[in-house]
Parts: structure tokens; C-alpha cells; sequence
């Protein structure tokens, strides 16, 4: 989130705690984390974990992350686009711009679809797959110790 002007501390991301509202004047940027969107009629997925207000392009982005079991990676997909699917239609009808979802997967063990650079492509940003794919892995990992130590 460098490219849009957001100053990130030195720390690993594992250690960072996000703004829940992040501002950027600049470029009339507004990230959300984990907020609730306000809207004219009761839909009852209104929480994307990112959403991305671009006012100057006039753009409205609603990332949505999980990582899931290796055989559901397409069916979370899926699943991910069509949740947020009545959201996105009423964004677009109260606030006039243009939105799309984005679901951010990946597999326990680094299991990918073939969609998701395309997905990345769309968030600003340096957004390495292998980088997910790591986190996804080592979060897996943790996990097992845990559960089996």
C-alpha cells in the first residue's frame, strides 16, 4: 500500500495492526479495514475484509481474503464473487462509480487458481504471489505444530 501514500512501520507484516480507516489526501484514497458498508436496503454480506475508495477515479474495490482447503480454492472463489454480489450492485446504485470484488485465495498449502494474478493485477501495489503462497504455508505449519505438539 506504499503506492497510495500509506506509511507502513518497520515491522513484519505479521506484527502490523491496520488502521481501520486509512486516509490518503493526496490521491482521495480511503482504505477500509473490516468495516461495515452502509446501505439503503439490508444486504446481509455488507463486511469485506479491504475495501478501496478511490473518489478520484471514482472506483469502489471490495477485496475479500481467506485461505481455504487445497480442493476448495475454485469453489471459495466462487463463493467469494457471489457473496459480495448484491453489495457491489447497490454501491453502484447509490454512489454512481464503478466497484468490483476481488477474492484473495490461496490453498493451506499454496494452492492457487488460475485467476488470482489476474485478481491481483487489480489491487495497487507490489502483490507477489509466492509472498501469499509463503503465508499461507507457514500459517499451515503453525497451525500443525500446534495441534500436534
Amino acid at each position: 500500500m506504499q503506492e497510495l501514500g500509506v506509511k507502513l512501520e518497520n515491522k513484519p507484516w505479521y506484527d502490523h495492526a491496520p488502521k481501520s480507516v486509512e486516509t490518503i489526501h493526496e490521491c482521495k484514497v480511503t482504505i477500509l479495514w473490516n468495516q461495515q458498508v452502509r446501505t439503503d436496503r439490508t444486504i446481509p454480506n455488507n463486511k469485506p475484509d479491504i475495501i478501496i475508495r478511490d473518489n478520484k477515479k471514482g472506483t469502489r474495490m471490495l477485496i475479500d481474503v481467506a485461505i481455504s482447503g487445497d480442493r476448495n480454492v475454485l469453489e471459495k472463489e466462487a463463493e467469494k464473487l457471489l457473496k459480495y454480489k448484491d453489495l457491489i450492485t447497490e454501491i453502484l446504485r447509490m454512489r454512481n462509480v464503478k466497484g468490483k470484488v476481488i477474492p484473495v485465495l490461496t490453498g493451506a498449502t499454496g494452492t492457487i487458481s488460475k485467476s488470482l494474478r489476474q485478481y491481483l493485477s487489480n489491487i495497487p501495489g507490489n502483490n507477489e504471489i509466492k509472498e501469499l503462497q509463503k503465508t499461507a504455508i507457514l500459517g499451515t505449519a503453525h497451525i500443525l505444530k500446534k495441534v500436534l505438539t
